[in-house]
């Protein structure tokens, strides 16, 4: 069973920087972050097809963030720069590991995601 751990969420000032790390116990071929504020729905941030790179991200974070996928260690990564306090929320990662589990679709990119991680936790202040 995919197991997931997040870290690298903090608390940070308005244009600051963090970099979300999400160790995987498997390969699989698609891997994403999600986020969820504080009374808001879960919203797709970033998606990435760890078999030739191709990714896609929710048009409020383009520019600003970058998903990657180091192969070797098999650790999803997010690169968050020019920080805003509405980018705070909790981040969770998910992989499309095995079966079932729902749809989601994010520009050019459509996975499915039956495992997600525990989250971790990003406070951007003004």
């Amino acid at each position: 069973q995919e197991k997931l751990v997040e870290s690298g969420g903090d608390s940070v000032q308005a244009g600051g920087s963090l970099r979300l790390s999400c160790v995987a116990s498997e390969y699989t071929t698609c891997m994403a972050w999600f986020r969820q504020a504080p009374g808001k729905e879960r919203e797709e941030v970033a998606f990435i097809y760890t078999s030739g790179g191709s990714s896609s991200y929710a048009d409020s974070v383009k520019g600003r963030f970058t998903i990657s996928h180091d192969y070797a260690n098999n650790i999803l990564s997010l690169q968050m720069n020019s920080l805003k306090p509405e980018d705070t929320a909790m981040y969770y990662c998910a992989t499309s590991v095995g079966y079932g589990g729902s749809w989601y679709r994010l520009g050019s990119l459509r996975c499915r995601f039956p495992y997600w991680g525990q989250g971790t936790q990003v406070t951007v202040s003004s």
